[in-house]
């Protein structure tokens, strides 16, 4: 996992990254139609969603109490199959020191995951250049600052760079308006529980009205 310091060197390390973007690129099919969502590698969820997964190009955003509420359990799938194809993750202002040990358990690859600790407007900015690039399969990001206005810019910046956008806010902002294709409310593991969620909107189709599990023991 590619670790960055706040600051110059965070800001070197995002240049880094963006600039291999002809390299990333090269490896793509020109005859490859870019698909309208992705799988997220729950079976439940992918059928409750129109599209049948990730909205590809847009935002996705991810609700809850804290973070820690199955955000990674909900993104492991994807995160997994993604850097298993060499295509590289980024993470913004995660608000804890990633634990290497349990990414490998997951089975991510993480020589492909890129962390930058970033906070505040470098954090916005960051992400913002992430999904626009082109050369980030997925960027993940925790945004409690970020607005509805901030988010109408990420999900212009997904749909330019064709990324998979996932921005985690507080509950508290549930009752605003959003730009965001996808909003899912996340239920963390209460006892003798597993992390679940609940569709609140959806691109394409109303939301799913009951609670989904989304793995055991994450």
């Amino acid at each position: 996992m590619s670790l960055s310091l706040p600051g110059p060197r965070a800001v070197s390390a995002l240049d880094r990254l963006l600039d291999s973007r002809v390299v990333w690129r090269a490896q793509e099919s020109a005859a490859e139609a870019p698909a309208s969502a992705v799988a997220s590698g729950h079976p439940a969820l992918d059928a409750a969603l129109p599209a049948g997964g990730w909205p590809r190009g847009a935002i996705s955003e991810l609700l809850s109490d804290g973070a820690g509420s199955g955000e990674l359990a909900l993104l492991w799938p994807l995160l997994t199959r993604l850097t298993r194809e060499q295509r590289p993750v980024v993470l913004v202002a995660p608000p804890a020191l990633p634990y290497p040990a349990a990414w490998r358990q997951a089975g991510v690859e993480l020589g492909h995951c890129h962390w930058l600790d970033v906070h505040g407007r470098e954090a916005l900015w960051a992400t913002e250049q992430c999904l626009r690039a082109g050369c980030c399969a997925a960027v993940l990001a925790w945004l409690p600052q970020a607005d509805a206005r901030a988010l109408r810019r990420l999900q212009v910046a997904a749909a330019s760079g064709d990324t998979l956008g996932f921005v985690h806010r507080p509950l508290t902002r549930v009752g605003e308006a959003s730009p965001a294709a996808l909003r899912l409310r996340l239920h963390g593991p209460g006892e003798g529980h597993t992390p679940a969620l609940e569709v609140l909107k959806c691109r394409g189709g109303w939301p799913h009205a009951t609670r989904i599990a989304i793995g055991a023991g994450a």
